[in-house]
This record gives structure tokens, sequence and C-alpha cells, in this order.
């Protein structure tokens, strides 16, 4: 498995944007599908946007399309989820997940990715 580590959460206002990192170590993230979750408090994880491990297939929540996109920077090892045009519905605990080879499903769910990282709070007020 591949270890992840989320970064880039914050606190900002309805209408800014966020670029969430996901960075991996141990192994060459390139060759894996990552997909974002979040979990708003008191509610499910829910899914936000896919990629495949080539990149050419991606997918995004009703919710986030038009608005979030994936991005890769393999010669860092990360991948990225620029948000723009933020909701205070957006407000939740980001997670990348990840999985060696792995491509897009038509409904993206948890069970898809088997590698996680711990989150990023992103808090988005009116």
């Amino acid at each position: 498995q591949v270890q992840l580590v989320e970064s880039g959460g914050g606190l900002v206002q309805a209408g800014d944007s966020l670029r969430l990192s996901c960075a991996a170590s141990g192994r060459t993230f390139s060759t894996y599908a990552v997909g974002w979750f979040r979990q708003a408090p008191g509610k499910e994880r829910e899914f936000v946007a896919a990629s495949s491990w080539s990149g050419s297939n991606t997918a995004y929540a009703d919710s986030v399309k038009g608005r979030f996109t994936v991005s890769r920077d393999s010669a860092k090892n990360t991948r990225y989820l620029q948000m723009n045009s933020l909701k205070p519905e957006d407000t939740a605990v980001y997670y990348c997940a990840a999985r060696l080879y792995g491509g897009v499903s038509l409904r993206p769910s948890e069970r898809d990715y088997d590698s996680w990282g711990q989150g990023t709070q992103v808090t988005v007020s009116s």
C-alpha cells in the first residue's frame, strides 16, 4: 500500500478557492487511481471526485461538478483537488484515497480504494 498525507485545508469564506494536496510515499503515485471523499459533521462520508490511474477518466459528484477539478504532479508524487467557488455546504473533512492501477467506477465508493489519508479540514463560512 501507499501512504497518503493530505494538506491544504483551512478556513475560507464562501466564494473563495482552496487547493488540497494528497502526497504519496512508499510507491510511485502515477500508477494509482485516486479518489477524494468528504465527511461533514453528523453525515456519512461521501464521494467528491476521482481519477483513474492513467488520468484518462475522471468523475465528480454533481454537487461539485464545474467547481472542483482533480490534477496531478507526477514529479512531486502528489495529486490535487482544486476547489473553486466554495460554499458553506462544502464544509467537511476531506480525504484522499488510492488504489493501484484502479479506474473510475460508474458509482465511485469507498470500497474502490484501499489506502486512505488522515483527512484535512475545510471550513467555508458564509
